[in-house]
């Protein structure tokens, strides 16, 4: 068989499977609506990202499928330092599973961490300005796939989580890596390392520091095992830079 016949082939038979398939899809995806689980819309932006064909097998249900097969191609194009091209994969593949947190939290790591380190110590770039201008724009790509993930993940803790540690280390944006821990830590699922992380990125914000020294006071108070150095030190600069009474001084200064 030729090559084009047997594509022909292959791509009928999807759209076959697929319109099989239909009134199976109409009943999850009345169900995916009602639990905020609602899928990516396929439309002709997407089939421009991955193909024809690509776009034919996820119309016919297999996303899954076909964004493991983009989710390796982004990999061998970060192998390869293919930054634009790798970034264009992970649109293709978050588009098709924006439920999945881990394409989200990997695309962001690849851009804000790998791709910027990249970007900062190109050789073939001579200036430092340009080099560091387009370090910035990785990280805002990495920032924006970990927003757009938050909003297609509304009910889940770990992007949130994600987010405050590129704004606390990429960002140096204490204020704003407090209020996603925050955010983070009131999703029951959450750990109870995220508080503490939320406490401690408000003491190092300047004009919060009564609100800092009120959360890790509750932290203290939960137990000894959330009496870690850091918060009795955190506690005690707090309590000296508020002026808080010494009766009514909390934690005892680490020696």
């Amino acid at each position: 068989m030729r090559p084009v016949a047997l594509w022909t082939a292959v791509i009928g038979a999807l759209l076959l499977f697929g319109l099989a398939r239909l009134p199976l899809e109409t009943s999850l995806d009345q169900a995916h609506r009602a639990a905020n689980l609602r899928t990516a819309t396929l439309d002709i932006g997407l089939r421009e990202q991955i193909g024809q064909l690509a776009y034919a097998a996820a119309l016919s249900g297999f996303r899954s499928l076909v964004s493991a097969f983009l989710w390796i191609e982004a990999h061998t194009a970060w192998e390869q330092t293919a930054w634009g091209r790798m970034a264009g994969l992970f649109q293709s593949v978050t588009a098709l599973q924006p439920r999945s947190l881990v394409y989200w939290d990997l695309a962001s790591w690849h851009l804000a961490w790998n791709a910027s380190v990249a970007a900062r110590e190109n050789p073939r770039e001579p200036s430092e300005f340009l080099r560091r201008r387009a370090e910035r724009e990785y990280h805002e790509l990495g920032r924006d796939f970990l927003e757009r993930g938050i909003a297609n993940n509304p009910d889940r803790y770990l992007l949130r989580e994600r987010l405050g540690i590129m704004l606390r280390d990429k960002f140096l944006d204490h204020c704003a890596a407090a209020d996603a821990f925050t955010a983070a830590a009131g999703h029951p699922e959450a750990p109870p390392y995220v508080k503490r992380l939320a406490a401690y990125e408000l003491a190092e914000c300047p004009g919060r520091e009564r609100e800092a020294y009120d959360k890790l006071r509750a932290i203290y108070l939960l137990g000894e095992e959330e009496r870690l150095p850091r918060v009795v030190t955190l506690i005690n600069e707090l309590e000296a830079k508020l002026d808080i009474p010494a009766a009514e001084r909390l934690a005892p200064r680490e020696e």
